[in-house]
């Protein structure tokens, strides 16, 4: 009689415990779903914002650089020949101040632009690193895992990777007063990993988390649209404890990543099928 009683209550509660571990599930990829819904929109507000600021510093400031670089030739020009020497010496300062500020302009609006991913993730980050290299004199090294799923990232991933590293290795030119960085794609059956390392100051501990760091939200809401994260960690000398340098370990799961390009296949197959 006991028995009997006791087995029916303990299925009924393995049943319910069940169900609500199932409910649960359910919860939390909804919760990652729509976390992922949310990274990619602000994602595309970021892209959206970078190439309307492109746009306004190529067609305005652009042009209002060039009409000053016009005037400032027109006063040399103009310049009286017995003018005083502190004259042409302070438009040759001019000058070269207008040529620093109008390289940077033109850089800004090369970083603001999205870049050229019609040959792959390796190819952009192999000659965007390069470019860093010879424009900052830090050495950079690129090292990527052989992986055939880098040739079938669609665009919206790869520029997601594209844009971490580059936001990592600005901030090593800015902040890191390192001589060095080094750039490194991982491929594990689940994830790619890309790792920006570099040998400067480290990073203070509170900049890691610092919710208005509007460049590392943006890194990890890039890596949280394809189901990742970013840690960021310095490196200490084991002897002295001194800072030796900032590592970046931005996370993307690779079934995210190419999710949208087997919907693209399936869509192209569908297409190829109805017009034969």
């Amino acid at each position: 009689m006991d028995t009997s009683i006791v087995v029916p209550i303990t299925a009924h509660a393995s049943a319910s415990t069940a169900s609500e571990e199932s409910g649960a599930e359910r919860e939390i990829a909804r919760l990652r779903a729509r976390v992922r819904e949310l990274s990619t929109e602000l994602i595309h507000a970021q892209e959206a914002s970078c190439h309307r600021v492109a746009r306004e510093l190529h067609d305005s400031v652009g042009a209002e650089l060039t009409a000053t670089r016009f005037a400032l030739a027109g006063v040399d020009t103009w310049l009286p020949a017995d003018a005083p020497p502190q004259c042409a010496a302070a438009l040759q300062v001019t000058g070269r101040s207008l040529d620093t500020v109008c390289e940077a302009v033109r850089h800004a609006v090369a970083e603001l632009h999205s870049p050229a991913l019609e040959a792959g993730i390796v190819s952009a980050l192999s000659q965007w690193t390069a470019d860093f290299s010879a424009r900052t004199q830090l050495r950079t090294s690129f090292v990527c895992a052989a992986d055939v799923r880098l040739t079938r990232l669609p665009t919206d991933a790869a520029l997601a990777i594209f844009r971490v590293a580059q936001e990592a290795l600005n901030n090593i030119a800015k902040h890191a007063q390192a001589s060095a960085a080094d750039v490194r794609i991982e491929a594990s059956r689940r994830h790619l990993t890309l790792v920006i390392s570099d040998d400067g100051v480290g990073l203070p501990p509170r900049a890691r988390t610092r919710q208005g760091h509007f460049g590392l939200a943006g890194m990890r809401a890039r890596c949280a649209a394809f189901d990742g994260n970013v840690q960021i960690g310095t490196r200490r000398d084991s002897d002295t404890t001194q800072a030796r340098g900032t590592t970046v370990r931005a996370r993307f799961a690779w079934d995210a990543m190419l999710a949208d390009a087997v919907c693209v296949a399936r869509r192209a197959a569908s297409a190829a099928a109805v017009s034969l």
